[in-house]
């Protein structure tokens, strides 16, 4: 092993538990955000009030200032702020040189193979976008689940007299995370004095989904040519609720090709490691052999690319 390069993982991830043992807590930031709110109410109407908050890639401002000018920076910003997470774009790419770096040290006490080493050390150091990438669907599919039941809540509090500003913020407070909290967000920026067009289409920023959309449409529309918002949303609803609906159907019926999907791509690693552990010397051939390194390479690719098909099968819009 070389000394530099353990050197260099050990750095890493005795950095990487510092930082996370100074990471502030839930409560922490519970507190600064509710001092962050009172230090809001006293500032001077007369103040110019930033409303669109910048977020730094980095709390260095030289590293942030090269991460501008890095083109897949604005990105994994968008994919941080769209999964909900409070962290930096330094951070992230922190991570995934840590593990890259992890990665690839467990490929060199295995594989005699530099590529292999390197690809090893790409597919983990790629884990901390993929987990984003993971927690990102997830909340969209929470936001999706819970959006009827804040139009509902719209519809009522329009028909029981409410403003458009008091039913926004009724959903902010009564429906769960992460309707309320997006919602809560878009009417601070409306109380800032924002539009209702800009703040909307913020929120579509941070929420790229079709049900927001049509919402966001309906709203638009209303203010552009007037009726009755009540019973527009209400409409809106329904269609919500059956595009839900049909979305919970299309689960049921793809499941069968993600099961297949997941074992066929998860199978050939399973049975690489057993005959590994139960016969080691049986598998030397394919990683030594020029002729095995080619063959490893033609595999990997040919079931990304089946990985890719069925994929492409599977996903069907609604």
């Amino acid at each position: 092993m070389n000394p530099v390069f353990l050197f260099i993982v050990l750095f890493v991830l005795t950095f990487g538990c510092i930082s996370l043992a100074l990471r502030p807590t839930k409560a922490q930031k519970a507190v600064k955000a509710q001092l962050a709110d009172i230090e809001e109410s006293r500032i001077a109407p007369e103040a110019e009030l930033i409303i669109r908050k910048h977020q730094g890639m980095s709390v260095s401002p030289a590293l942030d200032k090269l991460l501008t000018k890095f083109p897949g920076a604005p990105a994994l910003a968008l994919l941080i702020k769209q999964s909900g997470k409070e962290m930096q774009v330094s951070t992230l790419l922190g991570a995934s040189l840590a593990t890259a770096l992890v990665g690839g040290w467990i490929s060199s006490a295995f594989l005699n193979s530099v590529p292999l080493c390197w690809l090893g050390a790409f597919f983990v150091g790629a884990l901390p976008t993929l987990v984003l990438y993971f927690i990102r669907e997830r909340r969209f599919r929470k936001f999706d689940a819970l959006l009827p039941e804040a139009v509902d809540l719209m519809v009522r509090g329009l028909r029981a007299g409410h403003a458009v500003n008091a039913v926004l913020e009724m959903v902010g407070t009564e429906i769960g995370d992460p309707v309320g909290s997006e919602f809560r967000g878009m009417h601070k920026q409306q109380s800032l004095g924002l539009p209702m067009r800009e703040a909307m289409n913020d929120l579509l920023d941070r929420i790229p989904r079709d049900d927001l959309r049509f919402l966001v449409t309906a709203f638009l529309l209303q203010r552009e040519s007037g009726g009755n918002l009540a019973q527009i949303l209400d409409k809106t609803g329904l269609v919500l609720r059956e595009r839900a609906r049909l979305r919970g159907q299309l689960r049921i019926y793809t499941a069968q090709g993600k099961l297949t999907g997941w074992i066929l791509g998860f199978a050939p690693f399973i049975m690489f490691g057993i005959i590994s552990v139960v016969n080691p010397e049986y598998e030397k051939p394919l990683l030594t052999d020029p002729l095995g390194l080619y063959m490893v390479y033609g595999g990997l690719g040919m079931m990304l690319m089946g990985i890719l098909i069925i994929r492409k099968v599977i996903a069907i819009k609604v």
